[in-house]
C-alpha cells in the first residue's frame, strides 16, 4: 500500500516549514498568495489529503478524551484507566478506551474511530506493533495539526509530545540490588526483544546494578522473550519452555528479575514444578503491582509503576494542552514526567 503525503514531506520538498505548509492549505493571511499557491499544487500533483484524525478534532471541544492502550489484560492498564477517569471526570471531561490489542492497524483505526465520536485529545501507550515498525506517521500528522496527545508508559523520543513515564532504568536497579543484598548470586532476567523500549530501559537497570556490585553480565542469563508469541494460542508454554531451559542450563541461578508480572509469575510455577523452593532456592521480582503479584504463590515482591498516578498526571497534561489549543494560549514547551517507583516486598523473597 502506498503511503498517504504527509505535511512533513510537502514541507521538505518544498524547502519551508511544516507550519508554513499548513498555514498555505488554509490560505492563512500571514502567508504571500504566491507561496499559497506554489503549495497548493505542490500538493495536488502529491496526491496530498488532510488527515482525518486532524479534520474531525480540529477548533472542537467536546469535553471528551480518548485514551488507547494496547491491552486490557494487564492491570496496570485498568489503574493507569482509572486514574485517567478520576482526574478528567473532575474537571468535567468524560474518557472514551480504545484497545489496539498491540496491533498497528487497530490503534490507527481506533485514532481514526474516537475521532470520528468527537474528541478532544489522546492518551496513547503503544502498539507493540507500532514500535517494532517505528511507523509513527499518524501521531506526526496529529500533533502537526496541533491536536493535543499524551504519551504514557511505551513512548519514543521521536514524538514530540508530553510523555509520562516511571524510570524503568532506575526500577530494576533497585530490584536487582535488592537481590543481590539478600544473597543472589546468579541472576537471570526475562526481558522483552529490543524494540520495547521498557523491556529494553529495564534490561539496561538490570546491566547497571550487576556492574555497580562488580558481577560480569552472563549473555545466556539475558533471555528476551519473543512478545508475538505470547499471543499464540499455547503462549504460556512457550514462556515456560524458555524458563525451563533457562534452569536446566544454569543450575546455580538462585535469582530472576522480570520486567513484568507475567514473566515473573510464570518463572515462580515453572521453578516450583521443578522442585525449587522459593525464596530460600531461588528469589523472584517482578515488575509491575497488579493482581498476580498480590495473589500468586508465594505472593511476588514487584515494582510498582503507580499507574493510577500515571493515568491521573496524563490527563492532566493533556487538558492542559486542550485549553491551550482552544483558548490560543501560548504553548508550552513539551515534558517528561517521571513517577517514581518503588519495591512492595512479598514472599518471593527473603
Amino acid at each position: 500500500m502506498k503511503k498517504r503525503t504527509t505535511l512533513k514531506q510537502l514541507a521538505r520538498e518544498l524547502d519551508v516549514s511544516i507550519s508554513t505548509v499548513s498555514k498555505a492549505l488554509k490560505n492563512s493571511p500571514e502567508i504571500s498568495q504566491d507561496t499559497i499557491d506554489r503549495v497548493k499544487a505542490f500538493a495536488k500533483l502529491l496526491n496530498y489529503r488532510p488527515n482525518n484524525i486532524a479534520l474531525s478534532l480540529k477548533n472542537r471541544k467536546t469535553k471528551t478524551i480518548g485514551i488507547i492502550i494496547p491491552d486490557i489484560v494487564h492491570h496496570f492498564f485498568t489503574k493507569v484507566i482509572k486514574g485517567v477517569e478520576k482526574y478528567a471526570n473532575s474537571k468535567g471531561y468524560n474518557v472514551i478506551v480504545g484497545l489496539s490489542n498491540e496491533s498497528f492497524s487497530n490503534e490507527v483505526i481506533n485514532m481514526e474511530m474516537l475521532a470520528n465520536g468527537s474528541i478532544d485529545g489522546f492518551i496513547i501507550s503503544m502498539a507493540r506493533e507500532t514500535m517494532q515498525r517505528q511507523d509513527y506517521q499518524h501521531y506526526t500528522e496529529t500533533l502537526n495539526e496541533e491536536i493535543p496527545l499524551v504519551m504514557f508508559d511505551r513512548v519514543v523520543a521521536e514524538i514530540p509530545c508530553d510523555k509520562v513515564i516511571v524510570d524503568d532504568t532506575k526500577g530494576a536497579e533497585i530490584a536487582v540490588n535488592t537481590l543481590i543484598n539478600k544473597g543472589a548470586t546468579k541472576i537471570a532476567i526475562l526481558t522483552t526483544k529490543d524494540y520495547v523500549s521498557v523491556g529494553r530501559l529495564r534490561t539496561k537497570g538490570y546491566l547497571e546494578a550487576l556492574k555497580n556490585h562488580g558481577i560480569n553480565p552472563i549473555r545466556d542469563l539475558i533471555i528476551k522473550i519473543d512478545d508475538e508469541l505470547l499471543y499464540e494460542e499455547d503462549h504460556l508454554d512457550v514462556l515456560e519452555k524458555q524458563v525451563r531451559e533457562l534452569l536446566l542450563n544454569h543450575t546455580d541461578v538462585n535469582g530472576i528479575f522480570a520486567v513484568n508480572e507475567l514473566y515473573a509469575v510464570v518463572a515462580m510455577k515453572v521453578a516450583k514444578e521443578m522442585g525449587y523452593e522459593i525464596p530460600n532456592d531461588l528469589q523472584v521480582i517482578g515488575f509491575t503491582d497488579g493482581m498476580l503479584s498480590k495473589h500468586a504463590t508465594p505472593t511476588l515482591s514487584t515494582i510498582s509503576q503507580h499507574g493510577e498516578s500515571m493515568g491521573s498526571k496524563a490527563a492532566e497534561l493533556l487538558i492542559q494542552r486542550i485549553d491551550e489549543r482552544v483558548n490560543d494560549l501560548p504553548k508550552e514547551p513539551t515534558k517528561t514526567v517521571v513517577i517514581s517507583t518503588n519495591l512492595i516486598q512479598r514472599g518471593s523473597t527473603k
